[in-house]
């Protein structure tokens, strides 16, 4: 299956192919307080393939927090978190947000909470390593 999405404007877009069609798609609420205000729900598949295009790189801010382990990627034009990143020892991993989807059936988005309240940071990247998309890339100046 391939997934598109993007932010409102599009100038950040992605696309995630995910091996074998899913059955559904896991839908992580986080509860940290960035993600409540933004409504961060995000998904990964550690074997699919994410290619992430940017228009205007100028217009993309890259905002961490809390560990400064992972960086989300807020387009300046619309204000949507379309993908969310992490670099763990030389490697880049990522996240997208669910509600970045077109075209993607809501019934197959298995939602549910996640808390990683208390995590410390080596379990976090660990974990991170283990689920999060692995071969990600950025085409910059892209449409």
């Amino acid at each position: 299956m391939l997934i598109h999405g993007k932010c409102h404007c599009g100038n950040i877009a992605f696309s995630l192919a995910w091996e074998p069609d899913p059955a559904e798609i896991p839908a992580r609420a986080c509860t940290c307080s960035f993600c409540v205000k933004h409504g961060g729900v995000w998904t990964s598949n550690p074997k699919g393939v994410l290619k992430v295009s940017v228009k205007d790189p100028a217009l993309v801010s890259n905002y961490a927090f809390g560990t400064k382990t992972a960086e989300f990627h807020t387009c300046m034009t619309c204000g949507i978190v379309p993908v969310v990143t992490s670099r763990i020892d030389g490697h880049l991993y990522a996240v997208v947000s669910v509600n970045a989807f077109e075209g993607v059936a809501p019934s197959l988005l298995r939602h549910a909470p996640a808390s990683f309240d208390g995590e410390g940071q080596d379990s976090r990247l660990a974990r991170r390593k283990r689920n999060w998309i692995a071969d990600v890339q950025f085409l910059d100046g892209e449409s």
